[in-house]
């Protein structure tokens, strides 16, 4: 089930970013209403909200994607950790967002934001990931993210 479909492209203009569109994996409805509205608000593309596997696929087959945004339990069979594994195939950065970060995660993904967060600190979260990707100086992180590939 889609949340929304593919939205207006709302990129920011100015400083390159590493990161335009985002794929957000939410079987919350609440929670995926509050991430897509906090990144469209912030100049972030949505390609697409989806709250199950075979959805996350097909987008992210589909192409022009620059992160995948996951919660790790969705509906269905299939996991954010089935999600993230595809990603990986695809050479695309998945950052997690969910209350508990699976063991695995580090060999998956970007990092982890816990559960619950504020749209600032998704939002600052993904400010931490742009960095990183572009090579750039990190911002400060929000508490509740943990880095994979380098040191907080």
């Amino acid at each position: 089930m889609f949340f929304g479909f593919v939205k207006g492209d709302g990129a920011r203009t100015g400083r390159r970013k590493a990161i335009r569109t985002v794929l957000v994996v939410e079987d919350e409805p609440l929670v995926a209403f509050d991430n897509e509205h906090a990144l469209e608000q912030a100049g972030y593309r949505i390609a697409a909200t989806v709250d199950d596997y075979d959805h996350a696929i097909s987008v992210i087959d589909g192409g022009g994607l620059d992160l995948v945004i996951a919660d790790v339990s969705l509906k269905g069979d299939r996991s954010g950790i089935d999600v993230a594994r595809h990603a990986a195939t695809k050479g695309l950065p998945v950052l997690f967002v969910t209350g508990a970060c699976p063991l695995d995660a580090r060999a998956l993904a970007l990092g982890c934001l816990a559960k619950p967060y504020a749209p600032r600190d998704l939002l600052a979260a993904i400010g931490v990931v742009d960095a990183v990707l572009r090579g750039a100086r990190r911002p400060r992180s929000p508490i509740g993210l943990t880095l994979f590939d380098t040191s907080d």
